[in-house]
């Protein structure tokens, strides 16, 4: 059976980004750098690679700075190339999607990750759509939602990307009720907002990428405030979930949680690691420490 291909990423970045203040106060969360790429350019080249053409970002105010990100700067592209740094220069480029491929919007207000979702509903449109929360960075080849596509040229239907976690943290977390299938596509029988791990229904939680059916807008639309006193997306979901097929990816790869300061510093140091051009500068530097002996 063929499915309507997911051409369209959504970006929810209007978050305050209270965990990391002071630093946050004048700057986006979103921009907050891993090495020397911000969060947001990971979670675009994760959309990039699994062939997504349209990324839309819902901002807020103070958000200016990544619609300047992914925009040309042709000063800094004269200096680059006069001053002949075209490794550089190549890269900005590469970074860019191409012309009209992005769209931004406002959530006027911090209602909750369904109401940013919601407003990205005229731009969709009556197309399927991934969603991707910046602050969960994930290490993975192929990248998640590349997995999660071709899962879902098979499936069809609403996509989950889900990872284990110890039984005790549970109630931090949404969890997914597994039912048949393998790992990379199985039946979502039950969602379950951080619930007491004694009732949580698994250890599987939801790991912030989706691919939702444009049906999710209409139940955002009328969809109550809930936990925090926010309109929450899993509640809309749940609701989905009685006329429509949901489906976990347990994905594989490492995932961070970059809207944490331990998760944030935890992926610097790997992705560190991962660089073969600052990789034994960077060891040497934490040998100085008395830390990363056993690390080759």
């Amino acid at each position: 059976m063929v499915h309507k291909r997911v051409r369209t990423a959504v970006f929810p970045v209007a978050g305050l980004g209270t965990r990391f203040l002071p630093a946050t106060k004048a700057m986006p969360k979103e921009m907050l750098t891993v090495v020397d790429r911000p969060l947001i350019q990971y979670a675009v080249d994760e959309a990039r690679e699994a062939g997504i053409e349209h990324f839309v970002f819902v901002t807020g105010r103070n958000k200016g700075v990544i619609e300047d990100h992914f925009d040309r700067q042709f000063e800094l592209e004269t200096t680059l190339e006069a001053r002949g740094k075209v490794e550089a220069l190549a890269e900005l480029r590469m970074d860019l999607p191409s012309a009209g491929r992005t769209s931004f919007t406002r959530q006027q207000e911090p209602l909750g990750l369904g109401h940013a979702v919601w407003c990205a509903r005229d731009i969709v449109g009556d197309q399927p759509f991934a969603l991707l929360l910046p602050d969960m960075l994930f290490r993975s080849e192929p990248g998640v939602l590349k997995q999660m596509i071709e899962t879902y040229e098979e499936t069809g239907g609403n996509l989950v990307a889900v990872e284990e976690v110890p039984p005790e943290d549970v109630s931090s977390y949404g969890i997914v009720a597994r039912g048949e299938g393998p790992d990379e596509g199985f039946r979502i029988t039950q969602m379950v907002e951080k619930p007491k791990p004694e009732d949580a229904p698994s250890n599987l939680i939801i790991s912030g990428r989706y691919i939702l059916q444009p049906e999710i807008f209409n139940l955002l639309a009328e969809q109550t405030k809930g936990a925090g006193g926010e309109i929450q997306l899993t509640d809309a979901m749940q609701t989905l979930m009685r006329s429509q097929t949901f489906i976990g990816v347990k994905y594989r790869g490492q995932s961070f949680d970059c809207g944490a300061k331990i998760g944030f510093l935890t992926a610097n140091v790997v992705y560190a690691l991962d660089r073969e051009d600052i990789r034994d500068g960077f060891l040497a530097e934490l040998h100085k420490l008395g830390v990363g002996r056993e690390i080759n």
